[in-house]
Formats: structure tokens, C-alpha cells, sequence
């Protein structure tokens, strides 16, 4: 018997796309691969590219230049109803006269799909979203998380190989959007299918992606799984995007047998790191606050690297705490610890150390 042939090519595939509009580059010769099942979030700033390549890719603009592959088919001039994707925008888009049955049944009528077959999928639907008590409701009876679910059975009910989010959840509070998100996730999961999916919102992105493609300025800063992002950002700005951050500029400079970044008048130890640890190299080391441990002044400090801080305040998150802290020369410094019952308070003006492992650092290039 022969080899199984395994699917290798991608759902979507974008290749140097383009779009301007006059002089304004809106999407700066984009190259991007999503393969088939995979959950991609475009995620970044206001005016970073990211609803303009959705946009894009589902038809509703035309590229200046480059070119669009959906499911290996050549889609750069196809309509939107004829890409083979489903869409779930914002702002829901239920038709408030119809009932939630009638909402999710409405694309499957459109393509004339028998009446027997459309109730036993709507069925299924209002099933897999938990919802089957609300089918003869009107949407305007229902919660804002009830009718983004309705919305998401809408687009999945015909089966669609493709779906794209644009900031699906920016109308939900933060309880609802929490919950949303693991209910999308659940039916990515169930579902096997390919979600793209756009937001603004870092924490929501790495809650929910296989996969974050940041964006800067109409191009791609940097992509990888969320953890890559998150632990091994490649820039200041992805480092300080993702996540909160502290980063200290400075250049490398060797001591003994032993690396360090002079940054003001504060040296600080680094691990070795042969891509970025040569003489005179401009870096930023970066350091995340749930890594920055604080210390009495006279605590050892064996295998850390650290600055003396002063407390500002002392922010309560619930399991966490934020402290805020500033150098003698004015940066801020930020750190965060679990919190429990009993915890002691950290008085304003008190003076510390905060360090951290050398391995907790990453050396960043500057730009």
C-alpha cells in the first residue's frame, strides 16, 4: 500500500499585498501563510495594518498590488460570496425582526439547502453554543454574550473552511469577553476549523491564538506561537506591545570574563549571548515584572542583576500585585508578585532592590 498524502497546503496565502491609498501605505508588501485548522490573531495598534489585511483577504477591498490564495485557489479578484469564508463582525449583525432560529437559518436558505436539513443543523448549531432554549427568542431579548454566540452559530452553520474576526468582542464587558473567549476557542477546537481573527487586545490574543502575527505600521513585526511573542519578543516594541515590560538601554561592555550592560550608571550582569554580547553592542535587556523580585538593600544578590528603587505605589489586581518603582535617575521599574490573604503592604518612599535571575533577562536589539 502506498503513503498517505498528507494536505500541506495552506488555507490562506498572502503574497506581497499591498494597499495604498493615494500617498498613505496602508499594507506594505505582506507576505503571510496560514495552514489549514489554525487559529492566526492579527494583533497590534490602531493604523498597524491589521483590518486592512483582513479586509483584504475577505474581499471587501482590493489590493494595489500582491496577491491572495485561499485554500490554494487564486481569490486576489473573486467577490467576497465567492472566497467560501464566514465572517463575524462586532457589532453581531443579527436581524432584529427575525427570530435566533431564523438568524442562523437565514445563510443556509440562501443557499437553498433543504427545510428538513436546515432545522436539524440549526438544531446542532444552538446545540454546540449551548443556546437551544433561546431559538424562538428575538435578539434584542438576549445578553450581548448570547448574541455574539447567536452570530458565531450564524457564520459556522454552513460549514465554512475559513473564519475571520474583526474584534469580535470590543462591545462585551471584561466578565463576558473572558467567557467568549473560551467559548471560541471551545468551538475552534470541536470545529477544526480556520479562524483569523483581529484585535487590539494583547491579553486576548494570547489567550486564544495558535498563533499571534503582530503588526507595525502596515508590516509584520514579528509572528510565532504565543509564548515565542511573550518570552522571546525580536524588538522594543514587540517587547513592550505584548505584555508589561521593563527594559534598560545600554550598550555591552566586557568585564573580565564576564559580560554586562552599562546602562546610566548601573551595570548589570547578562547570561552570555553571542548574537547580541559584543563590545560597544546597543541593546535594551528586557525583564518581565512577575520575574523582578523585591529585596532589602542588604539582601544577596548571587547570580541577580538588579537597581536600587524607591516604592511609588502598590496596585491591588486581585491574585496579583503591580508595584510601581522608580531608579534614582527617574525610570520606572515595574514588578509583580502573587498576592494572598495577609499580605504586607509595601510603605510609599521605601527603598529596595529589584532584581531578577540572570536567565529571567533577554538581550533585545535596539532599533
Amino acid at each position: 500500500m502506498g503513503s498517505k498524502t498528507v494536505e500541506t497546503r495552506p488555507m490562506v496565502e498572502v503574497r506581497t499585498l499591498r494597499k495604498q491609498y493615494g500617498d498613505f501605505v496602508a499594507l506594505n508588501d505582506v507576505s503571510l501563510s496560514i495552514a489549514k485548522g489554525e487559529f492566526v490573531t492579527l494583533l497590534g495598534p490602531s493604523g498597524s495594518g491589521k483590518s486592512t489585511l483582513l479586509n483584504l483577504i475577505s474581499g471587501m477591498a482590493t489590493p494595489t498590488a500582491g496577491e491572495i490564495y485561499i485554500n490554494g485557489e487564486d481569490a486576489t479578484q473573486l467577490p467576497t460570496n465567492r472566497r467560501g469564508l464566514g465572517m463575524v463582525f462586532q457589532n453581531y449583525a443579527l436581524m432584529p425582526h427575525l427570530t435566533v432560529f431564523e438568524n442562523i437559518a437565514f445563510p443556509l436558505q440562501v443557499r437553498r439547502v433543504p427545510k428538513a436539513e436546515i432545522k436539524d443543523r440549526v438544531a446542532q448549531a444552538l446545540k454546540l453554543i449551548q443556546l437551544e432554549h433561546v431559538a424562538h427568542r428575538k435578539p434584542k431579548e438576549l445578553s450581548g454574550g448570547q448574541q455574539q454566540r447567536i452570530s458565531l452559530a450564524r457564520c459556522f452553520v454552513y460549514n465554512p473552511p475559513l473564519i475571520l474576526m474583526d474584534e469580535p468582542l470590543g462591545a462585551l464587558d471584561k466578565k463576558l469577553r473572558e467567557d467568549m473567549q473560551l467559548e471560541i476557542k471551545r468551538l475552534h477546537a470541536e470545529l477544526g476549523v480556520t479562524m483569523l481573527y483581529v484585535t487590539h487586545d494583547q491579553d486576548e490574543a494570547l489567550t486564544m491564538s495558535d498563533r499571534i502575527v503582530l503588526m507595525r505600521g502596515g508590516a509584520i513585526e514579528q509572528h510565532g506561537t504565543p509564548d515565542a511573542l511573550y518570552f522571546r519578543p525580536e524588538t522594543a516594541f514587540a517587547a513592550g506591545f505584548i505584555g508589561n515590560s521593563n527594559l534598560f538601554a545600554g550598550a555591552v561592555e566586557t568585564m573580565g570574563d564576564s559580560c554586562v550592560l552599562r546602562t546610566g550608571p548601573h551595570v548589570l550582569q547578562l547570561m552570555p549571548d553571542p548574537s547580541m554580547a559584543t563590545p560597544r553592542a546597543k541593546v535594551s535587556l528586557l525583564v518581565r515584572p512577575e520575574n523582578v523580585r523585591l529585596v532589602t538593600l542588604e539582601a544577596d544578590s548571587t547570580g541577580c542583576a538588579g537597581v536600587t528603587v524607591v516604592v511609588e505605589d502598590s496596585i491591588l489586581l486581585g491574585g496579583v500585585v503591580r508595584h510601581y518603582l522608580r531608579t534614582p535617575e527617574g525610570q520606572v521599574v515595574i514588578a509583580q508578585e502573587l498576592n494572598h490573604p495577609g499580605k504586607p503592604k509595601l510603605a510609599r518612599g521605601t527603598s529596595m532592590r529589584a532584581q531578577w535571575s540572570l536567565e529571567d533577562a533577554r538581550l533585545i536589539p535596539t532599533a
